[in-house]
């Protein structure tokens, strides 16, 4: 199958206001929240396979404690409140946009997104926001209660930490976004990042504590992410909803994480920017 160039019309220019932009984008969130209601039936297995991941760190966590009250300023009620807490998030903040951007590549569809009259890079982020808006609805908060009522999960630390917390959360949708378009631009020249991929896919659940709390790493690690976004993603959050981060550090945690989300965002602009000019068209 040869790859042949095309000259590729000229994105049209146009002048949107607030409200039309709001307009664009809304649909297609609503496009990304009604495409995944085709697979809702993965949603419903998903609950069961994230109380699977829970009740196996319970297990484990629990041997761990069976020989210490507390590690790392975690008892064994705050770490298996972590645990839940974090996968119960991650269930809403994860997103395929890397992944669909290395599909329309293979397919040839990528470049028919530069003749649309939108921000790409944002198109992108608002169809994975339907499809967590989605998934909020059918697999975060089922799965919420669900372990809620099997696990002795604590209740957040207090009304300012809910709401920040739940603020973080919703952050922390834009960082995983902003990563995964990132990731997406280098399908453009590799054509297959399936490696990529599943790089990300492991270093992303680790370095963001998901695995395991940023405060158990080493403190050489621990200073490493200190200069990262993907503490922001999980571990951050976590701690505000269990208290052990409040008042100005909540507010400052919060601050390091919209700004993040900013740079993020610019990092995955100007990379779409150059990869762009090489996408190419399969066909013979």
């Amino acid at each position: 199958m040869a790859s042949t160039d095309y000259a590729l019309p000229a994105r049209p220019q146009s002048d949107f206001s607030l409200t039309a932009v709001a307009r664009i984008y809304g649909g297609f969130l609503r496009v990304g929240f009604v495409n995944t209601m085709a697979y809702r039936l993965r949603y419903y297995t998903g609950i069961v396979t994230y109380f699977i991941y829970v009740s196996v760190y319970y297990f484990i966590w629990k041997a761990i404690y069976s020989h210490s009250s507390s590690i790392e300023g975690f008892d064994f009620s705050q770490v298996l409140t972590y645990v839940a807490v974090g996968w119960i998030i991650r269930s809403f903040y994860y997103n395929n946009i890397d992944q669909d951007m290395a599909a329309q590549v293979l397919e040839g569809k990528l470049a028919m997104d530069l003749i649309k009259p939108v921000n790409t890079q944002w198109m992108y982020i608002a169809q994975a926001l339907g499809e967590s808006a989605f998934r909020l609805t059918m697999l975060t908060v089922p799965t919420a209660i669900f372990l809620l009522l099997v696990f002795p999960v604590r209740k957040p630390a207090g009304a300012e930490n809910l709401i920040a917390f739940l603020f973080s959360v919703f952050l922390s949708f834009f960082l995983v976004a902003g990563i995964n378009f990132a990731v997406g631009t280098f399908a453009i020249r590799l054509k297959s990042i399936l490696g990529l991929l599943r790089a990300k896919y492991f270093l992303l659940e680790l370095f963001s504590g998901l695995l395991i709390p940023i405060s158990f790493f080493p403190h050489i690690f621990q200073t490493m992410f200190a200069f990262m976004p993907f503490e922001y993603i999980s571990y951050i959050p976590v701690l505000i909803y269990l208290g052990k981060i409040s008042g100005i550090r909540m507010l400052e945690a919060l601050g390091l994480q919209i700004f993040w989300v900013a740079a993020l965002v610019a990092i995955g602009h100007a990379l779409w920017a150059l990869s762009s000019k090489q996408i190419t068209i399969q066909g013979g």
